[in-house]
């Protein structure tokens, strides 16, 4: 197989993400290295999901750097599948590995291996420090972890490779599983951040009441400049530091926190989508439909649609 799915011409078309990734992507690593990708999927949001086998007598793999994280689990095989600086621990059904972007690893790769690999970017894993551990996103980065075990993070993996992913709907279902698992992966795999020593930004109080201040307020039209009263900064210096603690300058983020909570009430309340166009600071009920689909490659009825079927 020589074919990588990360090349554009095997992108999914109903993602509005361009590939993200790198040529020298794991995916890329495995397609040269005799492994069979079974499926493959973007699933939105700049995520990819796919279910790889490979059956060979023994065989040497190396990644160097890919460019985005990885966190592979194993469906079935892997006995005698092993990392060369961990000489002596095997792969097995249900364990993990947890593969940073900046990292580097030789594998012996001997017998049966069938696994789930799920694609995705720093910014997926750090942008959720904010608000689930209340942490800069510069502060914590993806372990380097081969064969550990989480009980709940695997059977959210085997609950993903057994997903369809054909359709839309499919895909915003899987999508929703994959946001489950990398909530978890922060929780249990993240480490400080050889970022985390760079001066600047905001004091942590600070953060937390802009934080705060945003979420109460995402129905109004919040300015940089209620944000600079917010922290008694002018201008110029909160929104440098802001970018610095919030890993984005102040309109992405409120932006994002905008789709975050929407689809959080699209998924979890029978609001109309006026209503919850309103709450969320939208325009109207056009301009919630265009910026949704922009930002998760699906309206906000199709998502509901899918995650109610979930």
């Amino acid at each position: 197989m020589n074919a990588s799915p990360f090349a554009p011409a095997q992108t999914d078309a109903s993602c509005a993400d361009a590939p993200p990734f790198g040529m020298q992507s794991i995916a890329v690593t495995l397609a040269n290295a005799n492994a069979t990708l079974e499926r493959f999927a973007w699933l939105g949001d700049r995520l990819a999901v796919a279910i790889w086998q490979r059956n060979i007598v023994e065989d040497e793999t190396a990644y160097d750097h890919p460019g985005h994280h990885t966190l592979s689990c194993y469906l079935d095989g892997g006995y005698r599948t092993e990392r060369q600086k961990l000489p002596g621990q095997y792969g097995a059904p249900q364990r993990l590995c947890a593969l940073p972007g900046d990292h580097e690893s030789r594998w012996w790769v001997r017998g049966h291996m069938h696994f789930m690999h799920l694609y995705f970017l720093p910014e997926h894993f750090t942008r959720r420090a904010v608000h689930e551990l209340d942490r800069e996103p510069r502060e914590l980065t993806l372990a380097d972890r081969t064969y550990f075990e989480d009980a709940q993070i695997a059977a959210l993996c085997h609950s993903l490779a057994a997903l369809p992913w054909e359709t839309s709907d499919e895909r915003l279902r899987a999508n929703e599983t994959a946001h489950e698992i990398l909530s978890l992966l922060l929780r249990s795999q993240a480490v400080r951040s050889k970022d985390a020593s760079v001066k600047g930004g905001l004091a942590p109080a600070i953060r937390r009441r802009l934080r705060d201040y945003i979420d109460v307020h995402l129905a109004d039209a919040v300015t940089l400049g209620d944000l600079s009263g917010v922290a008694c900064l002018s201008e110029f210096h909160l929104s440098r530091m802001f970018r610095a603690s919030f890993g984005m300058p102040p309109h992405a983020w409120i932006a994002e926190r905008r789709t975050d909570v929407a689809r959080q009430l699209l998924r979890t309340t029978a609001l109309s989508l006026d209503e919850i166009a309103a709450r969320t600071g939208y325009a109207n009920t056009s301009h919630f439909g265009h910026r949704f689909r922009a930002a998760v490659g699906a309206s906000p009825l199709a998502f509901r649609r899918a995650l109610t079927r979930r």
